[in-house]
């Protein structure tokens, strides 16, 4: 603790600033006059309780622009606390109340989009639930009344994946708020780990009714990755791929080195991305204008931060048709 924070604070049982500014500057003034009537002998007292009243009333005056963000601050907060997050503060001063206001307006942009983004949580995961547990349910009805076909039961086994695919994204994204998730990485052949990809998102495409052909190349190299973790990326990619790619489409999974690093792209037949949703289609909760049913908009999020995990990058790249997304992964590093 400094020798300033160890002194003593007079004025805290004071409520108001303004009369606090008002304080300061009224016995300011009666310790500076008291000097010059009682030690120098100057100053007559009329002058001196004229000079204090002026300098109290001036005082008020000016704290009252000094203390104004402070009210409306405390009014903002008050109106957060009922989930109202619209309110800001005019920041127009450049002292330390001005910077607080600007990092209070900071603060209430930030929670806002935080819950915009829970409210859109709870509708996206809400959607997302009802569906397969609908189809569930209506399977067992009918286990029950004693009609159960194969396809009937197939239905079930999707929708109930769909559902362990779902807790698992909202797993990882606790993970990402969390910050600790560990990487196991090692040399993976890079033809097994898109085949093994691609094969789990064909049973998916082809439980979901998605008519689409899925396609490989990828030369005979590794990649020093955490197989789980990649994995998960590509079938993110792959299922978003399939979700807009049209009836009968092709989706292309392109894999190649490029100055030592690993690239994966994969590409679909579908209406694309526009330049200005290129970035925020990473964001979680994100589906953009091109989404359709299937998806919480937190697979590219996901796949996002998995890719950071390793010290690639991941984005979208200009294509003449569709939409190409391209992960690039760094080599793996030179053995002490």
């Amino acid at each position: 603790m400094s020798f300033w924070d160890s002194l003593p604070r007079p004025l805290d049982p004071v409520r108001s600033i303004k009369l606090k500014l008002s304080i300061l500057l009224g016995v300011s003034w009666v310790a500076g006059l008291a000097v010059f009537r009682y030690w120098i002998g100057w100053v007559p007292p009329f002058t001196s309780i004229t000079a204090v009243a002026v300098a109290i009333a001036i005082g008020q005056v000016l704290a009252h622009g000094m203390t104004s963000p402070l009210r409306e601050m405390t009014a903002a907060a008050r109106a957060m606390a009922r989930g109202d997050y619209s309110r800001r503060v005019r920041a127009t001063s450049r002292d330390e109340v001005g910077q607080l206001a600007v990092a209070f307006n900071s603060m209430a942009a930030e929670l806002a989009t935080a819950d915009q983004q829970r409210r859109e949580l709870i509708a996206n995961v809400s959607h997302e639930l009802r569906t397969p547990i609908t189809a569930i349910q209506a399977v067992l009805e009918n286990v029950m009344d004693g009609v159960a076909d194969p396809d009937t039961l197939k239905t079930a086994l999707a929708n109930t994946e769909r559902l362990g695919r779902l807790v698992t994204e909202l797993l990882d994204l606790s993970r990402i708020d969390a910050g600790v998730q560990p990487l196991h990485r090692a040399e993976l052949p890079l033809p097994d780990l898109l085949d093994s990809a691609v094969e789990e998102s064909r049973v998916s495409a082809a439980a979901a009714g998605r008519d689409v052909r899925l396609h490989v190349t990828a030369p005979d190299e590794t990649v020093y990755a955490d197989r789980e973790r990649l994995t998960q990326v590509l079938v993110n990619l792959l299922d978003n791929a399939v979700r807009h790619s049209p009836a009968g489409g092709r989706v292309d999974v392109r894999a190649y080195t490029k100055a030592r690093d690993s690239v994966i792209e994969v590409a679909d037949e579908g209406p694309g991305i526009p330049v200005e949703e290129r970035l925020r289609v990473f964001e979680r909760f994100t589906r953009g204008q091109r989404a359709t049913g299937g998806g919480t908009g937190l697979g590219l999020a996901i796949a996002y931060w998995v890719v950071e995990l390793h010290g690639g990058s991941i984005g979208v790249v200009d294509s003449a048709r569709g939409c190409v997304i391209r992960v690039t992964l760094p080599p793996a590093p030179p053995a002490l």
